[in-house]
């Protein structure tokens, strides 16, 4: 019976979700010595770990001085993950990373935006299970984008919740704001 349950959940987010995309920005990293033969080499194996998918690696499209790139510099990675390995990843996110993270009380309302896309960023990768910290000398964030194939927020919200996404309530956002201004004080 249970596994029946989880067929027919899985066939559901398969047909609520259109894609899933893992970015991770290697900017600071990359004005690190030898960059393209260490760093950006483990950041690649960290996000084809976590993702089960080899990533793209993404290049600057043009120069900007002010923040020291130059066309054709690498400037992240990319993976967009669909089917089997979208849904995977997905319950993984929810189930177990989100969790793990620290200090964790859900994800804000904001984060989704009209839409209907869902943006979670998560501070550092050692959070996915996949990861072993010891292997792994560097740290970076990287932003997740979930996309449904429904492109209405409402909508989409009500399908987030209920495939257990954990989003906080309507009124708990202006809340934690108001406790924000009054420790400045």
């Amino acid at each position: 019976m249970e596994k029946n349950d989880q067929k027919k959940q899985r066939r559901e987010l398969r047909n609520f979700l259109e894609k899933v995309v893992v970015d991770v920005g290697v900017g600071r990293l990359s004005q690190t010595p030898n960059f393209e033969e260490k760093a950006l080499v483990q950041v690649m194996r960290d996000v084809a770990d976590m993702t089960g998918q080899q990533p793209q690696i993404r290049h600057a499209t043009k120069s900007i001085a002010g923040f020291k790139i130059r066309e054709g510099q690498v400037v992240g990675v990319r993976v967009t993950l669909r089917r089997e390995k979208m849904v995977d990843f997905f319950e993984r996110l929810i189930t177990i990373v989100l969790p793990r993270v620290r200090d964790f009380g859900g994800l804000n309302l904001s984060a989704v935006d009209d839409g209907g896309v869902l943006n979670v960023g998560v501070r550092d990768h050692v959070v996915f299970p996949e990861i072993v910290p010891e292997q792994s000398p560097i740290a970076f964030p990287l932003g997740v984008s979930i996309v449904p194939k429904v492109k209405n927020r409402a909508r989409a919200m009500a399908m987030y919740r209920s495939v257990g996404v954990p989003l906080k309530k309507e009124g708990a956002e202006e809340k934690s704001k108001k406790k924000k201004k009054t420790k400045k004080k």
